[in-house]
């Protein structure tokens, strides 16, 4: 099986760590976020592994190099200008018919293997990994009936929500949608396809999982991973 992993961003939301490391390279314990992807890729059976790389890629690259000491065969698409999630994904040679697309910092003990399989038995052109969220309103929620009735007064709820987890799976046939140097998000991707009413379907996961896009994020994700290291390095297959 096959992966992109996206490393190309400048990681702008996380200095000063991305200061002088591309954010993939941002550690948690002893290892670079990076490498806890590539373990686990490498133990679910994704030996095929291409890393979409942009801002500081030689870093990427001299720490990564071929992929040997993990068990995978790693190559290298780099960005010559910004092209956001999905625009790089037309830079990438030898893509095979489905593959996963994991954003490169991203910790999770997600069986990336589920959303594949799940993808493929059901055909689709995308596949989008999702996850339960909720966020308390601070503040008492009201709804307006007609001529300015009380319809709802609810103090201080929870409201859940399901947010995109930046692990996908795409049939090679969407990469056509994308326009060669076109900077384009996978968001506005799956939507382009939507829209062209091709089949995006979307699989729940209880994983823990968390973006790892703030300096706080960050924080929260060393507590995690350092509680528990072998549940991350070891992600179930």
């Amino acid at each position: 099986m096959q992966a992109v992993i996206l490393a190309g961003g400048k990681g702008t939301r996380l200095r000063p760590y991305t200061t002088s490391l591309p954010k993939p390279l941002v550690p948690l314990g002893d290892h670079p976020i990076l490498e806890i992807l590539l373990r686990q890729l490498s133990a679910q059976g994704f030996k095929d592994v291409i890393l979409s790389t942009g801002h500081l890629a030689e870093l990427i690259e001299a720490y990564c190099g071929n992929g040997k000491k993990w068990g995978v065969r790693i190559r290298y698409a780099r960005e010559e200008k910004p092209l956001s999630t999905a625009g790089g994904l037309r830079l990438i040679k030898g893509l095979k018919n489905n593959f996963l697309v994991v954003n490169g910092d991203v910790l999770t003990d997600m069986n990336f293997k589920s959303l594949y399989d799940f993808h493929k038995k059901n055909n689709a052109w995308a596949t989008i990994g999702v996850v339960a969220r909720e966020s308390k309103v601070d503040y008492g929620v009201i709804e307006i009936g007609p001529r300015g009735a009380l319809a709802k007064y609810i103090e201080k709820p929870t409201l859940p929500y399901l947010v995109s987890m930046g692990v996908n799976v795409f049939d090679r046939r969407a990469v056509g949608a994308i326009k060669r140097g076109e900077p384009l998000g996978i968001p506005d991707l799956v939507l382009r396809l939507k829209a062209e009413k091709k089949k995006v379907l979307c699989l729940k996961s209880s994983a823990r999982w968390l973006d790892i896009g703030r300096p706080d994020d960050y924080h929260a994700a060393q507590d995690i991973f350092e509680s528990d290291p072998k549940r991350f390095l070891h992600a179930r297959s």
